[in-house]
Parts: C-alpha cells; sequence; structure tokens
C-alpha cells in the first residue's frame, strides 16, 4: 500500500490521491486499506516516516562506511543522500519530509524540519564526538536555510537545480563553519 502511495504522489500528487485510487493500485480492497491507515493523511504520514527512516539509516551507513576527516564531509553526505532520495526514491520529489501534507505530520509536537535537525544532531554528534546541545541551534537553522534553497532548485529543475544545489551546500557549510565549537575545522574548501 505504501508503494502504491508513492507512486500515485508522483502521478496525481497529494491532492489527487485518494484510499480508492491507493487500494486498487495496491490491489486491495479499500476496506483492507482502511484496516491498517483511518485516511489517505494516515497513509502519506506512514510512508513518510518510511522515507525518514530510510533518510536517517542512509546517512547513517554513509557515515560508517567513508572516512569523515570534518564536519563539512557529513554535511556532504547529508546532502548527497537528499538529493539521490529526490531523484529516486518515488514520491520523495512531491512530498520531501512530508512538509506538503502537513508541518507536523512528523510528529505532532514539533515541525518536520525539527525532527530532521534532532536526527542529524544525534547522528553528527557521535560521528565528530561532539555535544547534541551544542549543534542543535546551529543544525536547525542550516536545515531551516537548506530546505528554503533546495525547495527553490526543486522548482526551477525537477532534477534541482545544480547551481542552487551548490548555492545550499554553500550557505550550510559557511554557515555551520561559523556556528560549530571551535575545535573543529574552519578551512573548508568549496563544493564547486
Amino acid at each position: 500500500m505504501l508503494e502504491a502511495c508513492a507512486q500515485l504522489i508522483d502521478e496525481v500528487g497529494y491532492d489527487g490521491l485518494s484510499t480508492t485510487l491507493i487500494a486498487e493500485r495496491a490491489g486491495v480492497a479499500v476496506g483492507s486499506l482502511y484496516q491498517f491507515f483511518p485516511d489517505k493523511r494516515a497513509v502519506v504520514q506512514e510512508l513518510t516516516l518510511r522515507n525518514l527512516d530510510r533518510f536517517v539509516r542512509t546517512v547513517s551507513a554513509r557515515f560508517e562506511g567513508v572516512e569523515m576527516a570534518h564536519w563539512w564531509d557529513a554535511v556532504d553526505a547529508v546532502f548527497d543522500v537528499y538529493m539521490t532520495m529526490h531523484r529516486e526514491v518515488p514520491g520523495f520529489s512531491r512530498l520531501h519530509f512530508g512538509d506538503v501534507v502537513d508541518l507536523r505530520l512528523l510528529d505532532a509536537s514539533k515541525d518536520n524540519n525539527t525532527v530532521i535537525a534532532e536526527k542529524l544532531t544525534s547522528l553528527i554528534a557521535a560521528e565528530f564526538d561532539l555535544e547534541a546541545a551544542d549543534l542543535m541551534l546551529p543544525l536547525s537553522v542550516a536545515v531551516e536555510a537548506a530546505d528554503a534553497v533546495l525547495h527553490l532548485a526543486f522548482r526551477r529543475d525537477p532534477a534541482g537545480d545544480p547551481t542552487l544545489v551548490t548555492e545550499a551546500r554553500e550557505l550550510v557549510r559557511g554557515y555551520l563553519a561559523n556556528r560549530l565549537p571551535d575545535d573543529q575545522p574552519k578551512d573548508l574548501p568549496s563544493p564547486r
């Protein structure tokens, strides 16, 4: 059902989505869908949570699979994972992390970008042996800024305007270079 939902979101968007369409695409009776989900929002919420889990697992695997010499390597990895998901994961390019549906889709008590920032804070703090409390505010601002510029990049080009994607990386790297703890390297190479 989640795969059917993702495919349909790519085809008709959230507004065109219905539980009937999801059930038909999944090859199940609409009553079967209602056994698991009360409405289309709940299906999309579950799909978005699955995408968040995939994002976090992929970023974590990237951190484990490649030696991260500096924090900007982590920033680049996060961008790369996001861009890959945007281009390859069905439904992700239209939903992102649920902001199209509800700014609090991932967690009723926090906005979606705060949830993302918290996940990234945990991963980066562990990877670079930093205090999560020192990272939360800068990463929250970085996520908000990157989100805004990446939305612009994908509005201009469905594959993500490369110039704007580079600008988003540069913006985040430059901002974080001035906000991370003093013992972190500040002399970062340009992502161009």
